[in-house]
């Protein structure tokens, strides 16, 4: 048992250190962590080609209802994709996947770079800001929430509660905010159905059809709804944040891509495999006993899959504590991978590159101005809360 809880804040702010020792150790550790409820044991694979198979193996489940326990989010909201198993997995996935296609997300780009522009216009003449707030939040919040048919006025309250959900502060505070989501989400469900057809992915997935006739229920379309809100611009916010940091403190880097703007979308692709937005998968447990790398895995045991440091396994890429935005990325993690591939990808992609694009171009002399706020809290999320910058 190696006890993660002995580091403290030190794993939050600089958790490579601490899974490279891990990898050295072998692939995978019974570990205990600290989380808002009290401690808690699993098992952590920290090496990349472990953590590639646990992810694609079915036998690592999702839906931890199928052992008695439903969790908080489960209970209030309903079923999702990353809490099912198939064949509902495999339902729900082609249900949503009927609407939210690749066609609608590149439609989106025009969108996309004119929020960005305005969000520059604002920010650009005061000569320092914190990222996060001015442009790494606002963007990704306002796309997904317009794609879904949010109203704006509801966005501010929206960011406070989702932010709880995915990094709370305490037991208490995050069943406060799932609640909260949860019964907003089925009055704007219910307003969408009355109103009719308007053209947004929620009122499309209303009224979404499989060619048996199936259909997304309440439930369903609430756990749905939770996910693409959450996910949709959670995981952005950091990746646009982490960027634009790794940028800021590798200058040679930076330089290398102002120099040649052909290197933006690898670039995206060093930061998602460097710092990625999620630091860990959510949980797996075992529906049958297994072995994973020789570990025995008994039949109900959960599994926490580490993105993050099977990212940085000099194994699968060469110096991996380097930043380098030329290097081949391909076959990272930071997405997942399997059937709970991220449904969202092309479209944190398509607006990570088009902010960090803008930025760059619109903001020449782009630098720190302070350090970094805290990062967040728990396995789940890496990311930042605030970036001071200057230009």
């Amino acid at each position: 048992m190696i006890d993660l809880t002995e580091y403290g804040d030190a794993l939050r702010r600089d958790p490579h250190p601490v899974y490279a020792r891990l990898r050295e150790r072998g692939p995978v550790h019974r570990v205990r962590l600290a989380t808002p409820g009290g401690a808690w044991e699993t098992w952590l694979v920290v090496g990349y080609e472990e953590a590639r198979a646990a992810l694609a193996d079915q036998r690592l489940a999702k839906d931890i209802a199928r052992t008695g326990f439903v969790p908080l989010d489960e209970q209030l909201i309903g079923k999702y994709l990353l809490v099912a198993d198939p064949p509902q997995h495999t339902r729900l996935r082609g249900l949503v996947a009927r609407a939210f296609t690749m066609r609608r997300v590149e439609r989106l780009r025009p969108r996309i770079r004119q929020i960005t522009d305005e969000l520059l216009d604002d920010m650009l003449p005061r000569g320092h800001a914190d990222l996060v707030d001015s442009l790494a939040y606002p963007l990704p919040i306002t796309v997904i929430c317009e794609l879904l048919g949010v109203p704006e006025m509801d966005r501010a309250e929206f960011r406070k509660t989702s932010t709880e959900v995915v990094a709370p502060t305490g037991t208490d505070s995050e069943r406060a905010a799932t609640v909260r989501l949860a019964e907003y989400l089925t009055e704007l469900i219910e307003d969408k159905r009355c109103a009719g057809p308007t053209g947004d992915l929620l009122s499309d997935l209303i009224r979404t059809t499989a060619e048996d006739g199936d259909r997304l229920s309440m439930d369903e379309l609430r756990g749905m709804a939770y996910l693409l809100l959450i996910a949709g611009h959670e995981t952005t916010v950091n990746l646009i944040g982490n960027a634009v940091l790794a940028l800021l403190t590798h200058p040679d880097q930076l330089a290398a891509l102002r120099a040649d703007p052909s290197l933006l979308d690898k670039a995206v692709e060093e930061t998602l495999r460097w710092e990625g937005p999620v630091e860990t998968a959510t949980y797996r447990f075992a529906a049958e006993p297994l072995e994973i790398a020789g570990t025995r895995i008994g039949r109900g045991d959960d599994v926490l899959v580490g993105l993050t440091a099977a990212q940085r396994d000099g194994a699968r890429f060469t110096d991996p504590d380097r930043f380098d935005i030329r290097r081949d990325t391909r076959g990272h993690l930071a997405f997942g991978h399997g059937i709970h591939y991220c449904l969202g990808a092309p479209l944190a992609r398509l607006e990570a590159g088009v902010a960090l694009g803008a930025l760059l171009d619109r903001a020449p002399g782009l630098t720190l101005d302070g350090e970094p706020g805290e990062w967040l809290p728990g396995m789940l999320m890496r990311g930042v809360r605030s970036l001071p910058v200057r230009w």
